[in-house]
């Protein structure tokens, strides 16, 4: 499902080349899930958001699928996440002047259904949202505003999930029920899913671990 060949990334920082990505090399399979980690500075994030298209490499390759992003232009890598790529973001990224409904609609509208508001309120419904349908970010605390980007995140379909820190800004007991719901969801679509976090609770609940230090892989352990 997700292949990265010898990923490079190199930053210009005062002048200066800053290596953040050195070498790595690593697969999730169809219907796995791996948790990425590593202290902060080690790249975990740069490493997603260039498995996701979201950023490409100095070299290197990464393939999703039969397709490999680098041979892809802008709009071709946004199509490809469009299609078969959710994202669930340590800070919700909710668009403030949509109700809950018309957020998890998101994804469907850009596939192109007219119609999605019926499978929208269905997922509102399964991560226990389906009476806050109405309402808007700004109305639903923190733990409910997460539950409807898992839902949008989760609506269009994605063959592939990736959850940025998901837990990040949740307390304790709103953490573990984010969890549940995430691998809850995982288990049920068979997606493939990849985490980035500093929580090892979470990581301990994915099939394996990528350790990151410095920009190069540690180890990747089976939890």
């Amino acid at each position: 499902m997700l292949v990265l060949n010898s990923i490079h990334k190199t930053y210009r920082s005062g002048g200066h080349p800053l290596e953040v990505l050195a070498g790595i090399n690593a697969r999730v399979e169809a219907g796995e899930s791996l948790s990425i980690v590593g202290p902060s500075g080690s790249g975990k994030t740069t490493l997603l958001g260039i498995s996701a298209g979201l950023d490409l490499p100095t070299s290197g390759e990464v393939v999703i699928g039969d397709t490999s992003l680098t041979e892809l232009n802008e709009d071709q890598r946004a199509a490809l996440r469009s299609r078969s790529i959710g994202f669930v973001f340590q800070n919700f990224q909710l668009i403030p002047t949509l109700t809950a409904l018309e957020n998890v609609c998101i994804p469907m509208e850009l596939k192109g259904n007219r119609h999605p508001e019926g499978p929208a309120l269905e997922w509102l419904e399964r991560v226990g949202l389906k009476d806050r349908a109405s309402h808007y970010p700004v109305q639903l605390s923190g733990g409910e505003q997460q539950r409807v980007a898992i839902a949008r995140a989760c609506a269009g379909g994605p063959s592939l999930l990736f959850a940025d820190e998901p837990t990040g800004n949740l307390d304790t007991e709103t953490s573990l029920q984010i969890e549940d719901l995430i691998f809850e969801t995982h288990r049920q679509t068979g997606n493939t899913l990849v985490i980035v976090t500093h929580n090892p609770e979470l990581a301990s609940r994915t099939d394996r671990v990528l350790r990151l230090r410095s920009g190069r892989i540690m180890d990747q352990d089976p939890t």
